[in-house]
């Protein structure tokens, strides 16, 4: 993610085994007050070279904190683990820097969902996972969004049915529409996790959520620990100790806030929300391929099941 100038970022990390690069400079006391870019990836450790890609383009554009003659892009990221989802990962070389630099020269204000990016490789307990987004705009005028790259070690969908934890909070049928589960939920039974597939660590759903609200970066904070609701609300079980969840908070700042205790903790739901919405979105709009190991939501479900009224349990 990029914008036309330098941004204010912050994040929040609640999963036991996170994978990031250039975190600690958002932290409220670092001397750091805006960002270039951020990155997310698969590829595990590997995928932590991405942001390196993105660097050499922005330093050849001019872009970063300059000392002297000298430029500095300011790149954070973070990565999720996809190295035993199929295919094949034994190259010679790193990819991911060059895959950076891909992503940066292809970036776009519209782009693909499901089997794409750092959600190519996604999965979830049961299906497949993905890249997802989801935006609002609230009544004052302030736009929220996320963007999220879902493979969690719990599941998104209840009691292995159509219907998604997040289905409470979506908007018209953009996750096929199912709504709410239907029935009770045995909660001794909601934890399945892909413990059997692949081994800890495997795991990780990584955020960004943003607004156009004028932030300082403590807020920014703020609103990434109030987006973590989202993964709460989306993902059974969410923030393990072998999952590496983590939010960051994006402001670029165009539209003062009337009220800054109030607004933001309004912003922090709407962005929970929004989080919870990309996360089904994600699973819903991902793709099969010949080398998957699990079946994608469509592929299980299909998508013209509402049209027969059928709950799919």
């Amino acid at each position: 993610m990029m914008s036309n100038k330098p941004f204010v970022a912050a994040v929040d990390v609640m999963g036991g085994a996170p994978g990031t690069r250039e975190t600690d400079l958002l932290s409220p006391d670092k001397s750091v007050e805006a960002v270039d870019a951020l990155v997310l990836s698969g590829g595990s450790a590997f995928g932590l070279d991405a942001p390196s890609g993105v660097v050499d383009i922005l330093a050849r554009r001019g872009r970063g904190f300059r000392v002297g003659d000298a430029i500095v892009p300011i790149v954070p990221g973070a990565i999720l683990f996809d190295l035993v989802n199929g295919g094949n990962k034994k190259w010679d070389s790193n990819p991911y820097r060059a895959l950076g630099a891909q992503a940066i020269a292809a970036a776009s204000r519209k782009f693909e969902l499901g089997s794409v990016g750092a959600g190519a490789g996604a999965t979830t307990a049961s299906l497949k996972g993905g890249l997802g987004s989801a935006s609002i705009v609230l009544s004052n005028g302030i736009t929220v969004g996320a963007l999220v790259a879902a493979n969690p070690t719990g599941q998104v969908n209840v009691a292995n049915s159509a219907h998604f934890w997040a289905g409470a909070f979506e908007m018209g049928d953009e996750f096929g529409g199912f709504g709410p589960y239907p029935g009770r939920i045995d909660f001794t039974d909601t934890c399945r996790t892909k413990k059997d597939l692949i081994k800890q660590g495997a795991n990780t759903t990584i955020a960004i959520v943003a607004t156009d609200a004028k932030l300082s970066n403590a807020q920014a904070k703020r609103l990434a620990v109030g987006a973590q609701d989202g993964m709460g609300r989306a993902i059974v079980p969410s923030h393990t100790p072998v999952d590496g969840d983590l939010v960051f908070a994006v402001s670029t700042g165009m539209i003062e806030l009337d009220d800054p205790l109030m607004d933001l903790a309004m912003l922090g739901h709407a962005a929970s929300i929004c989080l919870a919405r990309a996360i089904a979105r994600a699973i819903y709009h991902a793709k099969s391929y010949p080398d998957d190991v699990l079946p994608t939501w469509a592929g299980r479900f299909g998508r013209t099941s509402m049209e027969h009224g059928d709950s799919l349990k």
